[in-house]
C-alpha cells in the first residue's frame, strides 16, 4: 500500500485529496505548509508527493529542490494557473508530472497510478542493458555508470532505458513522451526538460555526449562514445 504525502495548504482540498486517495487504497501523510512537509518526508519516506507551489514557510519550488537533494522519489506538482506549468517546465526541477487545479477525482486518481507504476516493474518482465559503460537494470530500477549507481528520477530512468534498449536509433519526442509520461498534462518539450537533466546526470558520472540530439527527430543514444 503506497504512501502518498499531500502537501497543500488550502486544508480543505488537502483532506478532499485526502480522501480520494485513501478511498483508492493509499496511505497519507498531510502537511499546510513547506517546513512541515519536509519534516513528515524525512520521517516517513513517502512513495509519492504531491506538491502545491504556493506553500507558506517554504514554497514548493525550494522544498522540490530540497527533496531532490536526497532522494528521486516521484513528485507530483499541483499548480493553479496552467501558464505555471511552462513556468515550472524551464525550471527543471525534477518533477515527474504536474497537475492544474481544480482537478477531479478521476484525473488525480488515474495520474497518481500512472506515476507510481513507472517506479515500479514486474520481476518477470525485468532484463538488463548495457551500453558502453552504462548498465541498465529495469528489476532494481537502478541506472550505473563503471558501477557507480546514477541518482534518477522514475521518468528520467525510463527516458534512459527507451533510449538504451534500442541503441543509435533515432526516437522522436513524441515517443519518448508517450513512453516516458503516459497521460500527462505537461508539454511535449518536457521531456527536452527531462533529458537535459539526465545528460547532466550522465556527464558528472563520465558519460559526456552519449545521447545526442537529432535535428528535427528526437534524441539517440549512442552504442560507444
Amino acid at each position: 500500500m503506497a504512501l502518498v504525502l499531500v502537501v497543500e495548504d488550502e486544508l480543505t482540498l488537502a483532506q478532499t485529496i485526502e480522501l480520494y486517495l485513501r478511498n483508492e487504497g493509499y496511505k497519507t501523510e498531510r502537511a499546510t505548509d513547506g517546513l512541515r512537509a519536509l519534516e513528515i518526508f524525512n520521517a516517513t519516506s513517502p512513495d509519492l508527493v504531491l506538491l502545491d507551489i504556493g506553500l507558506p514557510k517554504m514554497d514548493g519550488l525550494e522544498l522540490i529542490q530540497k527533496i531532490r537533494q536526497k532522494s528521486n522519489v516521484p513528485v507530483i506538482m499541483l499548480t493553479a494557473r496552467s501558464e505555471e506549468v511552462d513556468e515550472l517546465l524551464g525550471l527543471g526541477l525534477g518533477a515527474d508530472d504536474y497537475l492544474v487545479k481544480p482537478v477531479s477525482a478521476r484525473k488525480l486518481i488515474a495520474r497518481v497510478k500512472t506515476v507510481l507504476k513507472r517506479s515500479l516493474v514486474n520481476p518477470q518482465n525485468a532484463e538488463i542493458i548495457r551500453v558502453d559503460s552504462l548498465e541498465i537494470n529495469t528489476y532494481s530500477q537502478e541506472a550505473c555508470v563503471n558501477r557507480k549507481p546514477l541518482e534518477l528520477t522514475p521518468t528520467e530512468f525510463r527516458l534512459l532505458y527507451h533510449l538504451a534498449a534500442t541503441p543509435n536509433r533515432a526516437i522522436s519526442r513524441s515517443e519518448l513522451y508517450d513512453y516516458a509520461m503516459p497521460e500527462s498534462n505537461a508539454y511535449e518539450r518536457a521531456i527536452d526538460i527531462h533529458l537535459t537533466n539526465l545528460r547532466r546526470k550522465l556527464k558528472e558520472a563520465g558519460l559526456d555526449n552519449i545521447i545526442e540530439t537529432v535535428r528535427g527527430i528526437g534524441y539517440r543514444l549512442k552504442d560507444k562514445i
